[in-house]
């Protein structure tokens, strides 16, 4: 019988996907492994394998299609001896007009007893189930006094955009606020005053009231790709969720340099007669940050309600600029490998990064990162925290300034290090003494062959 072909998970919390390209053509014969389509995720280029032998009878989903859902049929396969008359109908996902709002797909929900007053189901925290109408928030008053009834897309819809639920006028039955209404609030459309006592929650500016600030035809409107939205939600959720503190040193870099000059003098030659590592700045930073979290373990951490997860070895995220955003590719044993073995892994990862091959496994996950402006000048910043980590060191350019040493001024290369640090998983003194170590491989960068 057809074999139906889905859009694929390609990594734990991946709910869309972006079909880029069908590499066969509907009467094509396929074998089991054959790459049949490329999938586009918010950070990577994936391709997706056939899953047995047999004729590709019909594409479902055309290429160019994107937010398809996981699970979503995009093919089906015809097994031998099968033609396309034994495929049933499949509606077709259409590609969505730029700048078009999709309405989410209904999810199929199976005929249960809804739950009555008496017998209530399980729910959120903070949540009261409401049969026939959705959830409604606990003890959120609207003006009247009343719980404010809402439908999960709505709610959604308004969380997305930075709009109180609450203020929103319902449209739908018994005065249910539903994604219509959301969609008129977005649109610069009427709220409602907070009620007396009731907190005010920030609200961002709609599309419209934006674009009301500037004239027609004066700007151009670039939609924001999967990328971008997946950046904003994550660094959003980060600032909101995470209570980050920061500490920040000056780090000397001569030893470091040095070091460096020799390392890289060693490298032996390659059959094409260039040398087989080059080791960067970057590339001992990174293993300076793997050895002071092993040193420091208390800092080797990632924060869960339940409990510290506390992490057997150093794996270090870098972040790596990209056309349209960033992504982080992580090192993983970090603390153990040699300063050659990272830079060639680092050389391999950031050029698969910005052709967008990686994996979602070699850019997830990681118990700490390192981000590096100094290649721009900058001086000194504070980078956000990428959960899971606790921590991220952000270091600037280093520059020659003078130092005092023992009564003299001498002249020295300097960099500015700052960690960000999670408050809940990472005391100050525990980031201190994290820093301080970080501090102290890079200006005895001996210590990091001990």
């Amino acid at each position: 019988m057809p074999v139906n072909i889905l859009m694929p998970a390609l990594s734990p919390t991946m709910e869309k996907g972006n079909l880029a390209k069908w590499l066969k053509k509907e009467g094509d014969k396929v074998k089991a492994g054959d790459v049949i389509a490329e999938i586009e995720t918010d950070k990577a280029t994936m391709e997706v394998e056939a899953i047995d032998d047999g004729t590709l009878g019909k594409i479902v989903v055309a290429e160019g299609t994107q937010d398809v859902p996981v699970n979503q049929v995009i093919a089906v396969l015809l097994e031998e001896g099968e033609d396309a008359s034994a495929i049933k109908a499949v509606p077709a996902a259409k590609p969505a007009p730029k700048g078009e709002v999709k309405q989410e797909a209904k999810p199929v929900v199976p005929a249960e007893r809804a739950p009555s007053a008496r017998e209530p189901g399980p729910s959120a925290p903070g949540l009261q189930a409401v049969p026939d109408r959705g959830f409604a928030a606990s003890g959120t008053p609207n003006g009247r006094g009343a719980r404010i009834f809402a439908s999960p897309l709505a709610r959604r819809l308004a969380k997305e955009s930075g709009i109180d639920v609450a203020r929103v006028q319902g449209s739908g039955p018994h005065g249910r606020v539903v994604a219509r209404d959301i969609e008129e609030a977005r649109k610069g459309g009427a709220l409602r005053a907070p009620a007396a006592g009731m907190p005010i929650g920030i609200q961002a500016p709609s599309d419209a009231q934006i674009r009301a600030l500037f004239e027609e035809g004066s700007y151009e409107f670039v939609p924001h790709d999967g990328m971008r939205k997946t950046i904003a939600r994550r660094l959003t959720e980060a600032k909101l969720t995470i209570p980050h503190y920061y500490l920040t040193v000056d780090i000397e870099l001569d030893a470091l340099l040095a070091a460096r000059q020799e390392i890289n003098a060693s490298s032996p030659m390659g059959e094409d007669g260039k040398p087989r590592y080059r080791v960067s700045v970057n590339d001992l930073l990174i293993k300076a940050l793997a050895l002071a979290l092993m040193k420091i373990p208390d800092a080797n951490v990632s924060w869960t309600d339940a409990g510290m997860l506390k992490h057997k070895h150093a794996d270090v995220g870098v972040a790596v600029a990209i056309p349209g955003g960033l992504i982080t590719p992580v090192v993983r044993h970090a603390d153990e490998k040699s300063m050659s073995t990272i830079a060639n892994e680092m050389k391999d990862l950031i050029a698969r990064a910005r052709t967008r091959k990686l994996k979602p496994q070699e850019y997830q996950g990681g118990s700490s990162a390192l981000s590096n402006l100094g290649m721009y000048g900058i001086k000194e910043f504070a980078a956000v925290i990428n959960p899971p980590h606790a921590t991220i060191v952000a270091v600037g350019a280093g520059e020659e300034r003078a130092v005092a040493r023992k009564g003299k001024i001498e002249a020295a290369t300097v960099m500015g290090a700052t960690l960000s640090a999670d408050h809940r998983a990472v005391d100050g003194a525990v980031g201190a003494e994290m820093l301080d170590a970080f501090r102290k491989f890079i200006e005895k960068p001996i210590a990091m062959l001990a």
